[in-house]
């Protein structure tokens, strides 16, 4: 018995072996149900995911239609009430965004429950940019209420769907229960309170002073369930990799503004101007992107997890001002056709101001991040500031507006060349004193 049965173990234990490997297998490809139990924080190798990438392409929609309706707005002179309208839409479509991602960092299944709910997170994301003109138009037109209905229940679509979510985590992982119950409970809440707010018909200043009571619900539930209910296992270097990539949407509309502009000038035949113009564009664009990636994000999030709220929330102001500068460069084609009501020195202050804003965050959002000060970086906010201050007082000389446009596209190279040339010390420093170097 004894030389009949030995052989047949290994058999066995091969033939277990393949079973197992073909369930995984079938668990990778056939998208069963699966417990939301949380993801390993540390795992190695983690990417952004094709539903990931997929779920942001409604950010493309949302963020576009937000910089279309400013551009109409500033075009249209109406700078104070486009200014206020869309930073309450950059809210609206940044807070969506930043909910998702950080519950997928902790908790994306990928089973058919969690892909579908998506689906209609992604439906939610084009009802409420179906609900940006509407509420632009209610806000520069001096109506008597805040037209945001629509927005509102595309938002109450995101928000719901989010509310499935995390019930689901809260049944599967009991150990961050506590955590999850407080995300429930103030997504509900703070729905309840934006419904109210759209059915109720008050002055427009009336509903943006009562709009701060949501806010402070929507973006305090996650701080109270991170640093006092146990928090969620988020992963540091995927959640860099998906901000970087929202990041690089927003720079998108620099160059569909850019090309908006090239159009105008391509009507009247191929021009030196149209060449001129493509590079300012794509030069300010490129530089940005630069900028931005030569900052340690992830390094920084993985040794100092306690730091992300800054990060997250800081770069909702960096995304508003990266969208808000394609809607400046939009504004650049409506001058260039004739059809802008600003001057040509108002006409280029819509890109410079966001230039100016996207530069100062950058910059704040740096310092906070790595708990540091370099008098370098006075020195590089004070040469960009020089060169932002020369293209203003070009435009208002006289200078051709594609000229300034130019000149203004250098600012973002400061940051570049100043880095490489010399800045990268500091970033190793900042490397050896984290020890993550």
């Amino acid at each position: 018995m004894p030389e009949e049965t030995a052989p047949r173990l290994p058999r066995m234990s091969e033939q277990h072996a393949a079973q197992a490997e073909d369930h995984g297998r079938e668990s990778a490809v056939r998208h069963r149900t699966r417990r939301m139990t949380g993801r390993d924080p540390h795992e190695q190798h983690r990417t952004a995911t094709p539903l990931e990438l997929l779920f942001d392409l409604t950010f493309v929609v949302a963020f576009g239609t937000a910089a279309n309706e400013l551009a109409h707005a500033l075009a249209e002179d109406h700078v104070g009430a486009g200014i206020v309208a869309f930073c309450f839409a950059t809210f609206g479509v940044s807070w969506a965004w930043v909910n998702f991602t950080w519950f997928a960092s902790a908790y994306d299944t990928d089973d058919w429950v969690y892909r579908l709910t998506t689906m209609v997170q992604m439906v939610g994301v084009l009802v409420f940019a179906l609900g940006l003109h509407p509420m632009f138009t209610s806000v520069y037109d001096h109506g008597e209420t805040l037209d945001n209905d629509v927005m509102v229940w595309g938002y109450v679509v995101m928000r719901v769907a989010m509310l499935v979510q995390w019930w689901r985590a809260g049944q599967h992982d009991p150990s961050r229960r506590g955590a999850c119950r407080t995300y429930i409970v103030s997504i509900a809440v703070a729905q309840v309170l934006w419904c109210a707010l759209a059915l109720v018909d008050l002055p427009v200043g009336t509903t943006f002073a009562l709009i701060v009571i949501p806010f402070l619900v929507e973006i305090g539930g996650p701080a109270y369930a991170e640093r006092q209910r146990g928090g969620t296992p988020w992963h540091a270097h995927h959640i860099a990799e998906r901000y970087g990539l929202m990041v690089i949407i927003a720079l998108g509309e620099g160059m569909i503004g850019t090309m908006a502009s090239i159009n105008v000038l391509a009507e009247e035949g191929i021009t030196a101007d149209i060449g001129l113009l493509a590079l300012a564009g794509t030069a300010l664009t490129f530089g940005l992107w630069w900028g931005y990636f030569a900052v340690p994000s992830a390094e920084v999030l993985h040794a100092h997890r306690e730091r992300s709220f800054a990060f997250g929330y800081g770069h909702i102001p960096l995304f508003g001002a990266i969208v808000a500068i394609g809607a400046g460069l939009h504004v650049a084609a409506y001058y260039l056709d004739g059809e802008a009501h600003l001057t040509q020195t108002g006409t280029l202050l819509t890109v410079a101001v966001p230039v100016v804003a996207a530069t100062l965050v950058f910059y704040a959002g740096y310092a906070v991040m790595t708990r540091t000060f370099d008098v370098f970086h006075v020195v590089l906010l004070a040469l960009t500031a020089v060169v932002i201050a020369a293209a203003v007082l070009m435009a208002m000389g006289g200078t051709g507006l594609v000229w300034c446009l130019l000149v203004l596209s250098f600012a973002p190279w400061v940051t570049v060349i100043g880095y490489e040339a010399f800045g990268y010390r500091h970033h190793v420093e900042v490397l050896d004193d984290l020890d993550i170097g």
